[in-house]
């Protein structure tokens, strides 16, 4: 066993839990009718209401204990300072840096300079794209970009392009390309007409084969349709950290923009990855976006753990990933906007905590991050909320709740949320809801640049606690290699080819199907 499962805290909980298994949550509202109040916190333009949730005063100081325990206090200092808490790759954790307004950070290590300079990159840039002072080859202004990106360089922006719609004032149409299938390139290229189309290539190595497959594929359609091969430095810039792959594609150095091995490429979206954010809004918004997320940094790091708010939801599920076997944890926006939102914070998990081995090369014996999954509230309802509610599955849910939202989308969330945890007794059995099904209520005004920051940092910080307390490394994705490796050689096989040498007989069978259809 671990140490995490034979600690003190640990034990509590355990034995916490079966005291807990058989309560209502309806009993518990019964019982307190101030419950909603005490279970409930505002941290900035967000209100979290937590009271849907199998938890007492008692589990919640036992959840705190935890992560007194695991010293994630200690961890939340060190990671500001700048140490290298990333160890399996011995880096920095500096993304807060994007969004800090100190004028040295952190101590001993200032990186502030380089967050500078790269603003003042994206500003000038946003606002020659903008007002249409960047031409292209032939003289005109630039009226569609299209980011070529995968994973981190691609989630973000979309997810935040797509949410900000109403704060978009560009007059350049915002589009994204991310898939390794030719049609997803294909189908934004019809809608562009060359002369007048910037291309974005985010890609920290320049190596990432999606994203360069793209991104050549674009440079042909470009110098076909204009003629020149000169045209590529007039139409395409990069964010990279290696700009000297990026000048071998025909960009020049002043159209790189800067990526750093202490931001993890699902981190990003406050620098340089966010690029087409700043084209869209406007570099004086996407400042907003920072201070959004520089307010919740200042909540993490000021309120006592039984206050913070992201604390609380990394606690919330763990209580319930590790200590009633919860498997899923469901994202429910209640808002158009934010249908790209589900889609980030997957990746923002599950490539961050979805490990089993801890940061001492360890195996673990207790679950890590359940599977994150979901879909817009509405829409949903008419999907899978029959499994959320009469299904066999546990599924906390996080509902997401604009208040300037119209057309009862608000109203439905609270709804649904009071049915999950209330349910309903009928004769028929199949009538019946036992309710008692967790759930968290992040309600906020509206969606704006500076709620959004405070959003995705609140999730960022919590990933980071879930973390420290399960002993992960949450920055490093060593996971996501195998399957590059092995498509690689796969992709190197000429049609005809012998069967690779240390390949299984299925995958080697397959690989020969492809090439033949294909031929």
């Amino acid at each position: 066993m671990t140490k995490l499962t034979l600690s003190p805290a640990w034990k509590a909980l355990q034995a916490h839990q079966a005291e807990m298994a058989g309560v209502q949550l309806r009993e518990l509202f019964a019982r307190d009718p101030e419950r909603a109040r005490k279970f409930s916190l505002q941290a900035g333009a967000l209100l979290l209401d937590y009271s849907k949730h199998r938890v007492t005063g008692a589990t919640l100081a036992l959840l705190i204990d935890l992560a007194r325990q695991a010293e994630v206090e200690r961890w939340r200092t060190r990671m500001f300072a700048g140490e290298h808490i990333n160890n399996s790759e011995d880096r920095a954790v500096l993304h807060v840096a994007l969004r800090s307004c100190f004028d040295t950070f952190p101590a001993g290590n200032d990186v502030m300079p380089l967050v500078r300079k790269a603003k003042e990159g994206m500003r000038a840039f946003s606002d020659a794209v903008r007002s249409g002072a960047l031409l292209g080859h032939s003289g005109k202004p630039m009226r569609t970009l299209i980011n070529i990106g995968i994973g981190g360089s691609d989630l973000g922006p979309r997810m935040l392009a797509r949410a900000l719609w109403r704060q978009a004032d560009a007059p350049q149409s915002v589009q994204f390309v991310a898939n390794a299938d030719p049609d997803d390139l294909a189908r934004a290229l019809s809608q562009a007409q060359p002369e007048t189309t910037l291309f974005i290539v985010a890609s920290k190595t320049f190596t990432t084969v999606e994203t360069l497959g793209n991104a050549n594929l674009a440079k042909a359609w470009l110098i076909k349709a204009l003629g020149s091969e000169a045209a590529v430095n007039a139409h395409f810039a990069a964010v990279t950290a290696n700009t000297r792959a990026a000048a071998a594609f025909g960009i020049a150095p002043e159209r790189c923009f800067p990526l750093w091995d202490w931001v993890g490429g699902r981190f990003s979206v406050w620098g340089a990855v966010g690029l087409p954010v700043a084209i869209a809004i406007g570099m004086d918004r996407f400042e907003e976006l920072l201070a959004g997320a520089r307010a919740m940094d200042e909540h993490f790091l000021a309120a006592p753990l039984e206050a913070n708010m992201p604390v609380l939801l990394a606690l919330l599920g763990i209580w319930y990933a590790d200590f009633f076997g919860a498997e899923t944890h469901a994202v429910l926006p209640y808002a158009e906007a934010l249908r790209e939102l589900p889609a980030y914070l997957q990746q923002l998990e599950m490539e961050s905590n979805g490990k089993g081995v801890d940061r001492d090369g360890q195996a673990v014996d207790y679950a890590t991050v359940p599977v994150i999954w979901g879909a817009l509230g509405s829409n949903s309802q008419h999907a899978f909320h029959q499994l959320l509610h009469q299904g066999t599955h546990l599924a906390p849910c996080d509902f997401l709740v604009p208040a300037a939202t119209t057309g009862a989308a608000a109203e439905n969330a609270l709804a649904q949320a009071a049915a999950l945890m209330t349910g309903k007794d009928a004769a028929l059995p199949h009538r019946r809801f036992d309710g008692n099904r967790p759930s968290s209520t992040l309600m906020f005004k509206a969606i704006d640049p500076h709620t959004l920051g405070q959003l995705l940092a609140l999730y960022e910080h919590k990933v980071f606690v879930q973390g420290i307390i399960w002993n992960l490394n949450s920055f490093d994705q060593w996971g996501v290699e195998l399957g590059k490796d092995i498509a690689r050689t796969l992709a190197a096989q000429p049609a005809g080819g012998e069967a690779i040498p240390g390949l299984d007989a299925s995958t080697n069978a397959l690989l020969a199907r492809l090439r033949d259809w294909r031929s």
